[in-house]
């Protein structure tokens, strides 16, 4: 069984084109198991600029805002048009992205034939008490649908947690991963080579904190010194740049040695650099997150050092490294920080060597092969049962 060839798709009600924590999971372990040879496949929504092979489109999809977040959601898929992909393809596995859908990953797990093995991940935590409920309602809604999986996994315990409580599901605990080579081939740029470097890399909404970092940022560059060596690096964009920018403007000619420069949003390959120029890569989410890929790609790109906000997925990835966590709405707290990442020399040491060592236990080598033996011992099982009713 451990060197047969799998037939894997991975399901996503949500499109593959996007750069979020989702879709970087499912790339990155897709990636990795077809370069051993197995066969991927994605099952999502329509995806027109999606650079991966083999996928899918099974529905449009529509833009909603949910957990202080902008995704989309998929329009009713053609169930005829997923019972002749399946039959067509015959899957070993289908490893469903959770919550979902039911107007396309529950139609797929519905269509699913009986030798083929469900596996889901469950990726999200809610923001506030409106997100919990309505994850409770699409539990429910999804009782009997949630019975046909195998294996479910959670990215973090907080996530395993809410999706016990909320989802209505049992799972065990696998997190998500990094390409460790790919992001440590990241090389710092020679415009940015003058100053340290204070990077923040994310969407420009009031979830992930790029308010509250300028806010932190403001205390910080009333002094000369402080405004003269470092450099603020907002890497993103969305609906809160326009205010961004002007805030920073004001700090700007408040004190002309203040830089704060505004990347945009950055494409996938670019990522790797501004992290990897990162003296201190901070991560100010005040919530919603349940797990935080991103941190993974700092540490690997080489980042000095990774600061992130005290939430419980955030948490979760530093818990050996508390002393990189702070409030965000603190404020005061939140600017000593930076103040003492950028110039304490045996804090960035100790916290440096922390987080090197601590991120090759996200690296995709050593979750992948964890995954591949779940496939396997599910698919194992059910051909053991399959054989036993004969």
């Amino acid at each position: 069984m451990k060197n047969t060839v799998l037939k894997i798709a991975f399901v996503l009600d949500d499109r593959l084109d996007k750069p979020d924590g989702v879709q970087q999971y499912v790339t990155q372990l897709g990636n990795w198991l077809a370069a051993l040879g197995h066969d991927v496949h994605y099952l999502a929504g329509a995806s027109p600029n999606s650079k991966l092979e083999q996928v899918h489109s099974l529905s449009k999809t529509v833009k909603v805002r949910f957990n202080k977040n902008r995704l989309s959601i998929p329009l009713p898929a053609s169930k005829k048009q997923i019972k002749k992909l399946l039959a067509e393809q015959q899957f070993d596995v289908l490893h469903i992205q959770m919550p979902y859908s039911p107007l396309l990953a529950g139609k797929v797990i519905s269509a699913a034939s009986e030798p083929t093995a469900v596996v889901g991940t469950f990726h999200i935590l809610p923001f506030a008490s409106l997100e919990r409920l309505a994850t409770k309602a699409l539990g429910l809604m999804l009782a009997k649908n949630k019975r046909r999986f195998d294996l479910i996994f959670s990215v973090t315990a907080a996530a395993a947690d809410f999706a016990k409580t909320s989802f209505g599901v049992d799972s065990t605990v696998l997190p998500n991963v990094v390409d460790l080579k790919e992001f440590s081939s990241g090389k710092r740029l020679a415009k940015y080579s003058d100053r340290t470097n204070i990077v923040f890399l994310g969407r420009l909404v009031p979830r992930k904190g790029a308010k509250q970092l300028l806010d932190a940022y403001s205390l910080l560059v009333i002094s000369d010194d402080f405004a003269r060596n470092n450099r603020l690096i907002i890497c993103g964009d969305g609906p809160q740049r326009s205010a961004l920018q002007k805030q920073a403007e004001v700090l700007m000619q408040k004190n002309s040695s203040t830089e704060i420069v505004f990347t945009g949003f950055l494409a996938e390959q670019d990522k790797k650099d501004y992290l990897a120029s990162a003296d201190v890569a901070v991560f100010p989410a005040i919530g919603g997150e349940s797990f935080g890929i991103v941190l993974l790609e700092a540490m690997a790109a080489g980042a000095r050092v990774v600061l992130a906000g005290s939430n419980p997925g955030y948490s979760s990835v530093f818990s050996e490294v508390p002393d990189a966590l702070f409030q965000p709405n603190d404020a005061h707290a939140f600017a000593a920080l930076l103040a003492r990442a950028t110039g304490d020399k045996q804090f960035i040491q100790d916290i440096h060597a922390k987080q090197k060592v601590l991120v090759k236990r996200y690296g995709v080598e050593v979750i992948g092969p964890k995954l591949l033996g779940y496939y396997q011992a599910v698919i194992a099982a059910k051909t053991k049962k399959a054989h036993n009713k004969q």
